[in-house]
C-alpha cells in the first residue's frame, strides 16, 4: 500500500477535486492506539484497488486537520476512520474494527 502523506488543509480541496474523477480514500490513524495499529495493519496487507488515492493523516500530530476534515465532510471524529470520497462527497465512512479491507472495496468499486 502507497500511502500520501495528508498534512495539510489544503490538500482537502485536491481530495475533493480528485474525486470527480478518481475515488480517494482517507484513513485517521493514532500511533497511540492499538487497534488503530492492526486496523492499519490490515489495510497495508489488504488488495485494494489501485486506481484510488490513499491518504494517511496522524492524527496525533494533525488534530486540527483531523477535526477539519470531520467538519468538511461531515462526519463524527473517530480513530481510526476510514472515509471513502467520491464527487466531492464522503460516501462512506467507518471506524475501529469496523474498518475492512473488503468493504473499502465494495465502495470503491
Amino acid at each position: 500500500m502507497e500511502w500520501i502523506s495528508l498534512q495539510h488543509e489544503q490538500q482537502l480541496q485536491e481530495i475533493k477535486e480528485k474525486s470527480k474523477t478518481r475515488t480517494q480514500v482517507i484513513f485517521k490513524h493514532s500511533i497511540r492506539c492499538g487497534v488503530s495499529s492492526v486496523v492499519k495493519s490490515r489495510l497495508d496487507k489488504g488488495k485494494l484497488p489501485t486506481d484510488n488515492d490513499y491518504y494517511f493523516l496522524d492524527i496525533i500530530h494533525y488534530r486540527a486537520l483531523s477535526n477539519k476534515i470531520a467538519e468538511e465532510f461531515t462526519v463524527y471524529h473517530e480513530s481510526p476512520q476510514v472515509l471513502v470520497i467520491r464527487n466531492g462527497e464522503c460516501v462512506y465512512d467507518e471506524s475501529h474494527m469496523g474498518i475492512t479491507v473488503q468493504d473499502i472495496l465494495l465502495q470503491t468499486m
